[in-house]
C-alpha cells in the first residue's frame, strides 16, 4: 500500500497555516482510490463559517475545458460526428476563423487567451458576437497562448453539432455514461453544499454560482467555465480516464490526447491537457513525461498518469482568499511531489 501520509500532512500544513481555506482531495491507482483528505472551511464568511465535507460540491473554474468540453469533443470526434483536423467553421458557422478543432483544443489557435467581455456584454448573445469578432493574435499553429476564447468556441460547436445546450451535452455525453451523478453545470441546492469562492462587494461570497464573470454573462454554461463537481465524481473521472475501459472517449483517443500537440512552440500542451515542461505544469518535474494535468482559477486541480495508473485530484476555495496564487501554486507543487513519491516512485507504485 503506498504511503500517502505525506500528501495528507501538506493538506494540513496548508490550512492550518491560513493561505487555504479549505480542501478536499483524492489520490489513487487505476480504480482504486488509496487516500482522501478533507481540511478546513467551506466558507469562511464571519457568522457562516462551515467545514468541508467529503461531499461538498466545487466550482470547477478552467477543468471544465479537460472534464467536460474536452472530453465531449473528443467523443464527437469518436462517432465519426467532426474531425479533429477540420476547421472549426465548417461546424460552427458563426466562427470566422481558419483554424482546427485540434489547434482549439490544444490552445495553438492563435486566439487571445482572456477578454473581459463581461466588462461590455450584457447578454449571451452580445459575448458571442463580441467573441465572433475577435481577431487571431497569431497565425493558427505557430504559438501556445492557453485560451478561455478557444474554449468557448468549442463549447458552442458542441451545441451546433449535438442540436442541445452545453449543459444538456456534457449529461448526455460524459455525466450520464460515467455516472457522475453529482457533475453539472447550474447546480442545485442549498448555499451549504457549495464551497464558497471569491467574496462580492456586498461582503457575500459566490456560493453555488460560476465565479468566472464571462461564464456568468453566458447564463454559467460555457466551454472554459461552469462546471461544479464533488470530489467523488471528479476521482471517478480520473479514474476512468488512466483506465483501458471504452466510455465516452476510446483508449486510444484518450492516450493520443496525452501526448504533446505543439512539438517547436512556447508551450507543451496535449488536447485540452497541460504537458509536463509547459509553463502551466504543477507537477513539478516529479511525474513522468507520460503525464497530464490541469487547474482551475478558484483554486482546483486533477493529475494523471495512464502509464502508471496514477492520478490525483486537488479540489480548494483558495479564491475566498483572494486572487494571490502563492499559496495554492506551493500546495500544488508540494501535493505531487509527495504524491508522486508514494504513487509512481515507490516499490510497486507502477504498472
Amino acid at each position: 500500500m503506498p504511503d500517502l501520509d505525506e500528501v495528507g500532512e501538506t493538506i494540513s500544513g496548508a490550512v492550518a497555516s491560513g493561505g487555504i481555506p479549505g480542501v478536499v482531495a483524492a489520490a489513487g491507482r487505476g480504480p482504486v482510490t488509496l487516500g482522501t483528505w478533507t481540511a478546513g472551511l467551506a466558507d469562511t464568511a464571519p457568522g457562516a463559517q462551515r467545514p468541508m465535507t467529503a461531499g461538498t460540491v466545487f466550482d470547477l473554474a478552467s477543468l471544465t475545458k479537460v472534464v467536460s468540453t474536452t472530453t465531449i469533443t473528443l467523443s464527437l470526434a469518436a462517432a465519426g460526428k467532426i474531425r479533429l483536423d477540420d476547421p472549426v467553421g465548417r461546424y460552427l458557422p458563426a466562427a470566422p476563423w481558419d483554424v482546427t478543432v485540434r489547434q482549439l483544443l490544444a490552445h495553438s489557435s492563435g486566439l487571445p487567451g482572456s477578454v473581459k467581455f463581461y466588462e461590455w456584454c450584457a447578454t449571451r448573445d452580445e459575448l458571442l458576437g463580441a467573441l465572433y469578432a475577435t481577431e487571431l493574435e497569431a497565425p493558427p499553429g505557430t504559438r501556445v497562448d492557453y485560451s478561455d476564447l478557444g474554449f468557448m468556441t468549442l463549447g458552442e460547436m458542441i451545441s451546433s453539432v449535438t442540436g442541445s445546450p452545453l449543459d444538456a451535452a456534457f449529461r448526455d455525453l460524459v455525466g450520464g455514461p460515467l455516472g457522475l451523478a453529482g457533475t453539472c453545470y447550474l447546480p442545485a441546492g442549498p448555499p451549504e453544499l457549495f464551497a464558497a469562492t471569491e467574496f462580492r462587494d456586498d461582503g457575500t461570497p459566490w456560493t453555488g454560482i460560476v465565479h468566472d464573470e464571462n461564464a456568468r454573462v453566458m447564463g454559467g454554461v460555457a466551454g472554459h467555465a461552469g462546471l461544479f463537481t464533488p470530489m467523488a465524481d471528479l476521482a471517478r473521472f480520473a479514474s476512468w480516464w488512466v483506465s483501458s475501459a471504452d466510455g465516452p472517449v476510446p483508449p486510444a483517443l484518450r492516450r493520443e490526447a496525452e501526448t504533446c500537440q505543439t512539438p517547436g512552440l512556447n508551450g507543451r500542451r496535449g488536447l485540452g491537457w497541460v504537458k509536463p515542461g509547459d509553463r502551466f505544469d504543477i507537477l513539478a518535474g516529479a511525474w513522468p513525461e507520460t503525464a497530464v494535468s490541469h487547474t482551475g482559477f478558484t483554486g482546483t486541480s486533477i493529475a494523471l498518469d495512464s502509464a502508471s495508473g496514477a492520478w490525483v485530484v486537488l479540489l480548494t476555495n483558495r479564491v475566498q482568499f483572494g486572487r494571490d496564487a502563492t499559496a495554492i501554486r506551493a500546495l500544488r507543487r508540494a501535493v505531487h511531489i509527495a504524491a508522486a513519491q508514494a504513487l509512481i516512485r515507490s516499490p510497486g507504485g507502477s504498472k
